[in-house]
């Protein structure tokens, strides 16, 4: 692990476009996209702000839920995280970076499209640490149609909002009984919440869905000690972005940083959110975004 604490250039840090153009098949994997994905592998250090919590991960095998499984295991919490068959192979490789870390790590197929699996989630979570002090609903599904509205069909319009918003809320409905005074909830909505791109039209959507939901549920539960926070990501370097967008080669060249970021890059955001250190905030959006402004 790198002990370079001099500041980086934001700039500079990471891979910038132009990327060789790429293409995979949903869900995407992380092995063979180029450059690599940085999850925070390396450069990731805990100072136990999460010790002893549990916490629960959806769509932790990889991208985005991969580095925030990495950094709140380094910071001390057991995990519990999700994934779905096909991605049996990237989930035991973050099982494995929770368990170098000292922690306890579960991995669970979950299709959280179905509500019944929601909660059977959240039964096996209490199973195995008795409580659930962080719940991240981070899981989501995104595709691409540059040809307009007529593309998305009503199979990807019902995947896209079950896996994004019903998924979301069947998770949190199940889990708030056991979120103890002092836990929390960090949803991941995104720049499209408040920028949408025309190709994904209802991908934006939810993202703006997941905002009104963070805000409303933040009061709903403020009163039982519980806080309800989001992150928007700008564009970021994940598995998704090539089994999902016809045209890899310039992702995020958009962002003021002109480059997109890279997972270790979000993973932060949620440990300090999910930190007593943000013990006053509740309903927020951190914009996490390069630069692009955002209300």
């Amino acid at each position: 692990m790198t002990d370079d604490r001099r500041p980086h250039d934001p700039v500079t840090r990471h891979p910038r476009p132009d990327f060789a153009d790429q293409e995979q098949d949903h869900p995407g994997w992380t092995g063979p996209m180029d450059p690599p994905p940085d999850h925070g592998e390396d450069s990731y250090e805990g100072a136990g702000q999460l010790a002893g919590l549990a916490a629960v991960v959806t769509g932790g095998d990889s991208g985005i839920g991969r580095a925030v499984c990495l950094a709140f295991a380094r910071e001390g919490a057991d995990v519990l995280f999700t994934h779905l068959p096909e991605e049996a192979d990237e989930a035991r490789e973050t099982a494995r970076l929770i368990e170098q870390a000292g922690r306890e790590a579960v991995a669970v197929v979950c299709d959280i499209r179905e509500e019944t699996e929601c909660r059977a989630l959240v039964e096996r979570a209490v199973g195995a640490f008795g409580r659930i002090d962080v719940l991240v609903n981070n899981a989501a599904y995104q595709m691409a149609q540059p040809d307009g509205i007529e593309a998305i069909t009503t199979e990807q319009f019902d995947r896209v909002m079950k896996t994004n918003l019903y998924g979301m809320f069947w998770l949190t409905r199940a889990a708030l009984p056991h979120i103890p005074r002092g836990g929390c909830v960090v949803n991941t909505t995104s720049v499209q919440a408040y920028q949408p791109s025309p190709p994904l039209l209802d991908y934006a959507m939810t993202k703006s869905a997941i905002v009104a939901f963070t805000h409303g549920l933040a009061q709903m539960v403020a009163g039982r000690g519980i806080r309800v926070n989001a992150v928007a990501p700008g564009p970021v370097w994940t598995p998704l972005i090539p089994a999902t967008m016809p045209d890899t080669a310039e992702f995020g060249k958009q962002s003021p940083l002109g480059r997109p970021a890279q997972p270790a890059e979000m993973a932060p955001a949620y440990v300090f959110l999910a930190s007593p250190r943000s013990s006053y905030i509740t309903g927020e959006i951190v914009n996490a975004t390069g630069g692009t402004p955002l209300p």
